[in-house]
């Protein structure tokens, strides 16, 4: 059950896309709570924003299972959407009104404008699990070009993981076992 209100709440306030939840999960379950670590939440972002699906869901899913397995998982996934199915059929029953409100217009205006710095925020915090040496640093600018370049995210997801594995391999090669997977330093 707290895991359905905690996803509720955030849903009431997951404004800007998916990145949006990345920022309240990092500051209400690592920062606050301490249930994961950052890189536990880079974990989960990453491949729920690898997987089909919305981003959203597909990241409460998944900590939601890691937190209390399938009860959690389907908590955490109900949560995060009542909140939207709520504000959209509400939405939708005013959509005309709505529509051509200047007072609503601006509102959103600012609600975009505020939402950047929360996500810029959370990424920032985020880099510190991500981003531990050079060779992070490096797949991170390589991994920027080719999407500002219009690479699609699959591909340059699917070449991460192919770096991570070779520069894996090779340090391992070179006597370096024993470190987390996450842990390219």
């Amino acid at each position: 059950m707290q895991i359905l209100l905690f996803f509720c709440r955030i849903g009431c306030f997951t404004f800007g896309g998916g990145w949006s939840i990345v920022a309240q999960m990092q500051q209400e379950f690592v920062e606050k709570r301490g249930w994961i670590t950052e890189e536990e939440l880079l974990d989960f972002t990453s491949v729920a924003r690898s997987l089909p699906g919305i981003m959203i869901a597909n990241t409460s899913l998944i900590f939601g299972y890691h937190m209390a397995g399938v009860p959690g998982a389907i908590a955490a996934v109900v949560g995060i959407t009542i909140p939207s199915v709520v504000i959209i059929a509400l939405v939708t029953l005013v959509y005309d009104a709505f529509r051509s409100s200047p007072f609503v217009l601006r509102a959103l205006t600012g609600v975009r404008a505020a939402v950047i710095p929360i996500i810029l925020s959370a990424a920032l915090r985020l880099r510190r699990g991500a981003l531990k040496d050079w060779v992070g640093y490096a797949l991170a600018a390589v991994a920027a070009v080719l999407s500002v370049l219009g690479v699609n995210n699959i591909v340059i997801i699917l070449l991460g993981v192919l770096a991570g594995l070779l520069i894996g391999e090779a340090k391992a090669r070179k006597g370096e076992k024993g470190r987390e997977p996450h842990d390219l330093s």
